[in-house]
């Protein structure tokens, strides 16, 4: 007897709850990485200019740091 599955979606497509889901962890993944950049720049924009120089930061590297994008 032959059986056929009708539910296993073509390759490279997601169906609707794969592409609900989908959504759903990018959405959360995205508010991860915002709270993360929050909690990054308050607690560097809380340290003096000296703890700063301490660690080779100006108050100018505090936002490239938050957001991921700071190189030297």
């Amino acid at each position: 007897m032959a059986v056929f599955e009708y539910t296993r979606p073509v390759a490279g497509t997601r169906g609707l709850v794969g592409q609900i889901s989908a959504l759903f962890f990018d959405a959360v993944a995205s508010i991860v990485s915002w709270n993360d950049a929050r909690v990054t720049r308050n607690s560097l924009s809380g340290l003096s200019n000296r703890e700063l120089d301490d660690l080779g930061l100006v108050r100018g590297d505090i936002e490239d740091i938050a957001q991921g994008a700071f190189r030297r």
